[in-house]
């Protein structure tokens, strides 16, 4: 297969997700007592932070190459007409989920780290979370059924599927778990759709090709 520049642009994703793991991991050693097992990874993006710097620059590639993998991937299965219209409106709600995150995260972030939601902005920031959240499942949810439908789209069916079980994990940890293993369980959640990013990178990468035409 001869790969066009849309191709390429389906690493965007892997890279995507290594930036954001390495933002995850080495953060922390720029935040004295920050306590990984207990706190959320949003904490050491916030604005107060002292780990936001290094975060920035870790997770630079992060929400660009997110948004860019995810867009990639919409346009190239709208206009290739690939699978069902089940599984493009799947991929266009997971795209359209990607911008949702980059910028409203953007537009309202943390103020401080582990501090008690008051402010406006703050409450803004839970809303964007909200969204990001409900956007996330719905395309799972389309994709898990277009995959192991008529679609032959069973590849990204599987994906969808492990990363939306990933994030009830996330979800579902977070609410029962003792506060100090808060942060473990949330992990679940925040790496399902940096996860199933990368893995829809590498099929936009190799021209969905698992999917008969």
């Amino acid at each position: 297969m001869k790969r066009k520049l849309i191709h390429w642009l389906g690493l965007t994703g892997l890279l995507a997700f290594l930036s954001y793991t390495a933002a995850v991991v080495v953060s922390p050693a720029a935040y004295p007592g920050y306590d990984w097992a207990a706190q959320a990874v949003s904490d050491l993006s916030a604005e107060t932070a002292p780990s936001r710097i290094l975060w920035d620059r870790l997770a630079a590639f992060y929400g660009v190459g997110s948004v860019v993998c995810a867009t990639c991937a919409s346009v190239f299965v709208s206009e290739k007409k690939i699978s069902t219209g089940l599984f493009r409106s799947g991929i266009h709600l997971f795209a359209g989920m990607n911008w949702v995150s980059a910028v409203g995260y953007k537009m309202f972030p943390l103020a401080d780290a582990g501090k008690e939601i008051a402010s406006f902005r703050e409450a803004m920031h839970i809303a964007v979370t909200a969204l990001v959240v409900l956007l996330s499942i719905a395309s799972l949810v389309l994709l898990i059924a277009a995959g192991f439908g008529r679609g032959g789209a069973r590849g990204i069916g599987v994906c969808a599927a492990a990363a939306l079980a990933l994030m009830a994990v996330g979800s579902v940890g977070t609410a029962l778990v003792p506060p100090r293993y808060f942060g473990i369980a949330e992990r679940f959640s925040v790496f399902s759709a940096v996860g199933f990013n990368a893995a829809l990178g590498l099929h936009l990468f190799n021209g969905f090709r698992s999917i008969p035409r």
